[in-house]
């Protein structure tokens, strides 16, 4: 039954009430303290001090000031104007009773509305940093684009200038082999002329004399064709090598020591989650396509990553999984983040999922194993759950064990554990 408290004193201004209430022998926290705008309750059991009253306060800017076993409110009135008394005169059970229950009712509606506002507010500053972060994305993307055109440009006339003067050179070479050519056809002419000129006899010994052609041609004209056949002979040819492609595996072990039907499993559970779309995209219509690709997405996130922008980087992060929750290294460097920002619990929630979506155990998947085994096991050991940590480790060493960095840690682990237990 609570003890009714009776002993206060106030005093009043034209705009203010001041309140003492003396509270000896008891710790007083703000959590014992309501107030809306006409009701006052300061319940610390077992004592009650209940107040209805005379008339309504700015609940907003009211203050209570805790100290020397003395509660000190400052009462700001809505309207200014002097009191009869603190609490409401000549009122019935009933009256109060309604005017109580309507207090609780708006403080809850108030309550409610505050927590609906800072719900709205926190979606629009996610919202800001996703835009802000894709924007700065855009930007950084766009000057890389630019600079690669550029690039490609500048290669592209340096290519066309070579060719242009590859061709100036061929076409000067022909007009070369032109000219001697020319040179040489005229030559022979004069030759033949000369030739002629000096065997000129009578015509009863032009048959002695006359020239014997050569075989297969007629006249001087044999050694034309012979040197216009040696110019027309196609050159040798250049060298080359043949490049030869064989189809690749994804897993690098021999076939005959691959273990086929978890490889097939795994190969089917990564294209399936490539497939896989969970989140309903009515809510991201504002978004580009590329931004709704979790593979983007998650890249964009290890760039956040590793400017040191974790929060920034779990938003990415966030948004893929709502897009693919099939895909374990969402959930793996979502974890990574986890830990920078000690979020622990969280840390070790997403490496058991990661962990999960990594089955069956094949070697395409026992890196990725062994950072999710890695840490969880730290978020474990940061947790003071060492014995959790311990055998977090030692999976990973199973799997990992040439890893000397694990096998370090997993020995401290060891020494803290023996040591707990030295004390113990």
């Amino acid at each position: 039954m609570p003890v009714w408290l009776r002993e206060y004193s106030w005093r009043q201004t034209g705009s203010v009430v001041y309140l003492s209430l003396p509270l000896r022998g008891v710790r007083v926290t703000p959590a014992n303290i309501f107030c809306t705008d006409q009701y006052l309750k300061v319940s610390i059991p077992p004592f009650l001090f209940e107040a209805i009253l005379y008339a309504p306060i700015d609940d907003t800017n009211s203050t209570a000031k805790i100290g020397n076993g003395i509660i000190f409110f400052t009462l700001y009135k809505k309207e200014v104007a002097m009191w009869d008394s603190l609490t409401l005169a000549n009122a019935n059970k009933e009256k109060l009773q309604y005017l109580r229950e309507n207090a609780v009712r708006k403080a809850h509606e108030k309550a409610k509305e505050e927590m609906q506002a800072k719900k709205v507010t926190k979606q629009e500053h996610k919202k800001y940093a996703l835009e802000a972060t894709m924007k700065l994305e855009e930007a950084e993307r766009k000057r890389i684009e630019d600079l690669k055109e550029k690039e490609r440009q500048k290669v592209t006339e340096e290519l066309e200038l070579w060719k242009k003067q590859q061709k100036d050179a061929e076409k000067q070479k022909t007009l070369q082999k032109e000219g001697k050519l020319y040179q040489e056809v005229e030559r022979l002419k004069e030759e033949k002329k000369e030739k002629m000129n000096e065997t000129r006899i009578p015509n009863e010994r032009n048959s002695k004399t006359r020239l014997k052609p050569t075989k297969g041609c007629h006249g001087s004209y044999s050694i034309f064709s012979e040197n216009l056949k040696e110019e027309q002979l196609p050159a040798p040819r250049s060298a080359a090598t043949i490049k030869i492609n064989f189809t690749s595996r994804v897993f690098p072990t021999a076939l005959r020591e691959s273990r086929v039907a978890e490889e097939e499993e795994w190969l089917r559970k990564q294209a399936e989650a490539q497939r896989t779309i969970s989140a309903d995209l009515s809510e991201l219509e504002d978004l580009k396509e590329e931004e709704k690709n979790p593979d983007w997405l998650k890249d964009k996130g290890n760039k956040m990553f590793a400017t040191g922008n974790y929060l920034a980087a779990v938003n990415a992060y966030n948004l893929a999984v709502r897009l693919n929750n099939k895909l374990p290294l969402l959930y793996l460097n979502r974890a990574a983040c986890h830990l920078k920002l000690r979020n622990l619990h969280k840390a070790i929630e997403d490496s058991s999922k990661a962990l999960e979506l990594l089955t069956p155990p094949v070697p395409a998947n026992e890196n990725a194993r062994v950072k999710a085994y890695v840490r969880r096991g730290t978020a474990f050991c940061q947790l003071e759950l060492f014995t959790e940590g311990l055998q977090d480790y030692e999976a990973a060493l199973k799997i990992d064990p040439k890893n000397k960095t694990i096998e370090k840690d997993a020995e401290k682990i060891r020494h803290l554990i023996q040591g707990a237990t030295q004390d113990s």
